[in-house]
């Protein structure tokens, strides 16, 4: 599989060895066909960013189509577009339990703290996928930093 690693600062490596995404019980594997670069990306290549650590692939503001899919609640299919929810919680702790997933104790983010999507495809918890019928990929793709705008301007009143 073909992706783009950040080996070390300043270093990018293109690879066509990358291993193939594993499809977990609950997970999803993802075609990625668009890719926002943002702030958190340019900090990992300059070295910048405090809780990075390298090589990493790099990419959290992603939009694809679902490639592979088990049963699941949601109602997603083989063929939907999709954008990813970048933020992976572990479900269990106090802060997960008490539904607020955003302040989990062992959060991981795709493409800071776990490889991310520059690369062809990506095994995801199926509850990080938000189905995008209606919009392109481009639009998809900016989901992310669009709910952290809206998230800031709610939290403001």
């Amino acid at each position: 599989m073909k992706g783009i690693i950040c080996e070390e600062v300043g270093r990018f490596v293109f690879r066509e060895d990358l291993p193939e995404p594993q499809m977990h019980e609950g997970e999803a594997i993802v075609r990625i066909r668009r890719i926002g670069i943002c702030g958190t990306d340019l900090h990992a290549y300059r070295g910048n960013q405090p809780y990075f650590t390298y090589p990493r692939v790099l990419g959290h503001e992603l939009a694809g189509t679902i490639e592979q899919i088990g049963d699941n609640r949601e109602g997603l299919r083989a063929g939907d577009q999709v954008s990813v929810v970048p933020y992976m919680h572990c479900g269990h702790c106090r802060a997960c339990l008490s539904g607020k997933t955003n302040c989990c104790q062992h959060m991981k983010v795709l493409g800071v703290h776990t490889d991310g999507g520059m690369r062809e495809r990506i095994s995801v918890p199926i509850s990080s996928l938000i189905k995008t019928e209606g919009m392109t990929l481009d639009q998809a793709a900016m989901l992310e930093p669009l709910a952290i705008g809206a998230h800031a301007v709610r939290r403001s009143g």
